[in-house]
């Protein structure tokens, strides 16, 4: 048999989230929110399907379903490329929104007080 035909890999669930939250993060570069979390990743493996769970938090106002879809290829294609694992879905929490008129002192000047 030749040699790379011998033995198995396995990747471990915590790097193939480690990828999909850095796909994540890459899909997002052009409008992450200026005060909030990185995106987060669960993954759970078996027989090379990866199922993943991404935890965002987005600016608002935005097109939240185009951000998502985003993310969802991104992901896919991420995790596809790097680690060889298929991914049938991609399950997206967004955790928050955030808008420039709700976060402290937006919209004033403290200075001026």
């Amino acid at each position: 048999m030749p040699p790379g035909e011998l033995g198995a890999t396995r990747i471990a669930d915590r790097v193939v989230a480690k990828i999909a939250a850095q796909a994540a993060r890459e899909a997002l570069a052009g409008s992450p929110p200026t005060d909030g979390a990185p995106p987060h990743a669960t993954v759970t493996v078996h027989h090379d399907i990866a199922r993943v769970r991404v935890s965002l938090e987005l600016a608002y106002p935005s097109d939240v379903a185009a951000q998502c879809a985003d993310v969802r290829r991104q992901v896919v294609h991420r995790v596809e490329q790097c680690a060889g694992m298929s991914v049938p879905d991609v399950d997206i929490d967004v955790e928050q929104l955030h808008s420039r008129h709700t976060r402290p002192g937006a919209g004033r000047d403290r200075g001026l007080l």
